[in-house]
């Protein structure tokens, strides 16, 4: 469903060797979608750093019940969450955009619209400031455990 509805298929799943991604139902699946499933990196969660976010804000919302009543239960708190999550929620990782904004394609938009509202306040009153106020940029690589930078000298040994 998510693939048909964005027209876009990736190549390759990368997984942890959870059960749920090595499950017979969904290796039939990606089979049948044509994804490769990669388990080259077990343990690691840099390969999807925006479910991982999702996840741990997910685990840590005050609302989190202890445990759903029914399925009927899940499914509704669910819903709610991730309409808020992927359409409310400012996410300091992606420059204080909603994942829905930088999903669709409006956060260079609101980001320029950010701008223009803090020059009129730098304009109006430029004693508050000590330089021009800047939104957060847009990230261009998101990470949830960014690697340690090398040294050029040891990159091409």
């Amino acid at each position: 469903d998510a693939i048909a509805r964005n027209g876009v298929r990736p190549e390759v799943l990368h997984a942890d060797r959870g059960s749920s991604m090595t499950s017979k139902p969904v290796a039939e699946l990606l089979a049948d979608l044509d994804v490769t499933r990669s388990y080259s990196r077990p343990r690691v969660s840099n390969d999807n750093p925006y479910s991982e976010a999702q996840f741990k804000t997910l685990k840590y919302c005050p609302a989190f019940p202890d445990r759903f009543d029914s399925l009927h239960h899940a499914r509704e708190f669910s819903a709610e969450f991730f309409t808020y999550y992927n359409h409310e929620h400012r996410h300091s990782g992606i420059g204080l955009h909603t994942p829905a904004s930088v999903h669709y394609g409006t956060a260079s938009d609101v980001h320029d619209q950010r701008q223009a509202t803090l020059d009129a306040a730098w304009r109006t009153h430029p004693n508050r400031f000590t330089r021009r106020p800047r939104p957060p940029a847009l990230p261009t690589t998101v990470w949830i455990n960014k690697p340690a930078a090398q040294p050029a000298d040891l990159q091409n040994t």
